[in-house]
């Protein structure tokens, strides 16, 4: 099972990202796909979720009303819109998965840099 992240970069305050997390060895539309970011010193956090057939989403008060979490099923693909980023949106962004049946099977991806900056 491989998950692969990227989309990551610089950007300045205000500005937008999109992170993309491609799948592969596993039957995507049977896992329940998060993204998760971490800095350092700190706890990974949940930025956002969506449900395995993509009709249900959740997310960090501090990323309501300026993320957005989607998944494309026939691309086994799992996106974060970012816009309005602020600097504490600093952090290494990671795609996680987790079987909607079986939750003890899980998979994280490597992450991806997201550095917001003046």
């Amino acid at each position: 099972v491989q998950l692969v992240e990227s989309g990551g970069g610089l950007v300045q305050p205000g500005g937008s990202l999109r992170l993309s997390c491609a799948a592969s060895g596993l039957t995507f539309n049977r896992y329940v796909m998060s993204w998760y970011r971490q800095v350092p010193g700190k706890e990974r956090e949940l930025v956002a979720g969506i449900a395995s057939a993509g009709g249900s989403t959740n997310y960090a008060d501090s990323v309501k009303g300026r993320f957005t979490i989607s998944r494309d099923n026939a691309k086994n693909t799992v996106y974060l819109q970012m816009n309005s980023l602020k600097p504490e949106d600093t952090a290494v962004y990671y795609c996680n998965a987790v079987n909607a049946v079986a939750a003890w099977i899980k998979y994280w991806g490597q992450g991806t840099q997201v550095t917001v900056s003046s």
